[in-house]
């Protein structure tokens, strides 16, 4: 993409799909980084804050 054609931070904001993808891949990362150095991760389920072991994090296909 040349310099012409690049969107501004305000397109990218209306327009989210950008943004989106990178921060499921960012997330996607962080659990994998979790589960490989066998550190739990914290979520909220059901109103409450809850542990979840490294072995139970979910990681995208591939990664278990």
């Amino acid at each position: 993409m040349s310099i012409a054609h690049q969107k501004t931070i305000e397109d990218l904001f209306t327009e989210g799909q950008q943004i989106d993808e990178a921060l499921r891949q960012a997330v996607q990362e962080a659990l994998l980084r979790h589960k490989q150095a066998g550190n739990p991760i914290a979520a909220w389920q059901d109103g409450k804050l809850v542990w979840i072991r490294p072995e139970d994090i979910p990681v995208g296909k591939g990664h278990n």
